[in-house]
């Protein structure tokens, strides 16, 4: 069977790549039927085992579909490109019934029989009494229901997205919208690599993608972080050392509460430059709970670089954890990557779910609330590491929600925490090559319970010299 549009390539990621390029450009047509895999290995010259695993890749990557013993297709699937206008928000004067109380003990306790309760500083949460009261929000939009086909990026938040990304130095050429942080990093990797591929990421770090790239087939390899973020050297060692795509955190980072400073940035970029190729994934989850600047890595690199990358931004730590969105910005390969995934599983991010983003970060108010709790997450968060500095307790979180504190011992230190009344994590699920040490969220930890919990800590530690100065 002879097609229009020349594949090219002679390994299965050229291949692939190939049939990427030929879908994006137009030139092979939605529905259009592919070579047989014989044919075209014997237009190539190469084995059909290589054009098997293109085909396959391809699959992956969303870009065909199987057409039984017809052979392969072309997916047919588009993008939504021209954004709907803005639309005024509805007067609202009564904002004092929009949020909820924030007074009161924010701590969440769970019984245990040997001592009572226990207060859980483990979850990763953000205070659920500084979130945003979602039924005031929701009854504002103007929800237009939805049909099936419909764009995966919602209008509204299209346009806010466009408007915030723009004023952070984010190009926004190419956007679209996932179920959340870890979705968009999936999709990205899952699209991009095949099994076996080396992924450098952040340790300590996010246990949800050391255990996602576990799952995915992709190996970790560990990047060193301090307070800085990312420190140069380890990233340059993991990407000479094979790695073909990087993830990083913006700010907030979990567990340690990095944030990547604007020296660190140059320095990161400096190295990624030196290999174009690599995949460059940036999470902002710590956006509108961080009280620091954001020196984005992919902002610069695209600048330098023509490489893949994405910059994603979520809203569940700010929002709430059950508005799973994420805007993502990328190279137009990158985004169109993400987009045929959706397409070939889920579709598109609930449109009711991007409206509600949408209207939380253009509303003022919604805005001064987010300020206001950024800065009590800044409170007890610092009031916690004084307390431990005085302790001469060797620990780190400048911003965020959690702190890092290094212990010589994990399993006895939580226990010990356990029988106190402290519900802390563990750092093995944190680590791959990084010391111990434990994570305590003080995202809903009162300033004035910072004494108690570093002396419990202390206690914990006992004699060992693993968590002290």
């Amino acid at each position: 069977m002879i097609i229009q549009y020349q594949v090219t390539g002679n390994t299965a990621a050229n291949i692939a790549d190939s049939l990427e390029r030929g879908v994006i450009s137009g030139s092979l047509a939605p529905s259009e039927l592919l070579p047989p895999i014989r044919d075209l290995a014997k237009l190539l010259e190469v084995s059909p085992g290589t054009v098997a695993s293109a085909y396959r890749l391809a699959r992956l990557r969303g870009l065909t579909v199987s057409d039984g013993r017809r052979g392969t297709r072309v997916r047919p699937w588009r993008r939504e490109t021209t954004p709907a206008p803005w639309p005024a928000p509805a007067p609202d004067t009564d904002t004092d019934n929009r949020y909820r109380n924030r007074l009161g003990e924010p701590s969440v306790p769970s019984s245990d029989a040997s001592h009572g309760q226990v207060v859980d500083l483990g979850s990763g949460n953000p205070d659920p009494e500084l979130l945003p009261d979602l039924a005031a929000t929701l009854h504002r939009i103007n929800y237009r229901p939805v049909s099936y086909g419909s764009p995966v990026l919602e209008a509204s938040l299209e346009q806010v997205a466009t408007t915030q990304l723009t004023a952070d130095g984010v190009p926004v050429d190419h956007l679209t919208c996932t179920f959340g942080a870890l979705d968009a990093i999936s999709r990205i990797l899952n699209s991009s690599l095949r099994p076996g591929d080396r992924v450098a990421i952040e340790d300590p770090g996010w246990p949800a993608l050391i255990n996602g790239l576990t799952q995915w087939g992709l190996v970790a390899v560990p990047v060193t972080v301090d307070d800085d973020g990312p420190v140069p050297d380890a990233l340059w060692e993991a990407l000479a050392g094979g790695a073909r795509a990087v993830v990083l955190t913006s700010r907030a980072q979990n567990p340690t509460g990095a944030s990547i400073t604007g020296d660190r940035a140059t320095a990161v970029v400096e190295v990624l430059a030196r290999y174009p190729g690599v995949i460059t994934i940036e999470d902002d989850h710590g956006h509108k709970i961080a009280n620091v600047d954001l020196h984005s890595i992919t902002a610069a690199h695209t600048k330098s670089l023509p490489g893949p990358w994405a910059f994603v931004r979520s809203a569940a730590k700010a929002y709430g954890p059950d508005l799973r969105v994420a805007i993502v910005a990328g190279d137009a390969t990158t985004v169109n990557r993400v987009d045929a995934s959706l397409d070939a599983s889920a579709g598109w991010v609930s449109h009711l779910l991007q409206q509600t983003v949408a209207d939380l970060w253009f509303d003022d108010a919604v805005a001064e609330l987010t300020r206001a709790a950024a800065n009590t997450y800044d409170d007890r968060r610092r009031a916690l590491l004084e307390h431990l500095t005085t302790a001469q307790i060797r620990a780190v979180g400048r911003t965020g929600l959690n702190i890092w504190v290094a212990v010589e011992d994990e399993a006895s230190c939580v226990a010990k925490l356990w029988e106190g009344g402290w519900r802390v994590a563990g750092g093995r699920a944190f680590r791959l090559a990084s010391e111990p040490g434990i994570r305590i969220t003080t995202a809903a930890l009162p300033v004035e319970q910072a004494p108690v919990l570093a002396k419990a800590v202390t206690e914990a530690l006992g004699t060992t010299s693993a968590g002290r100065y």
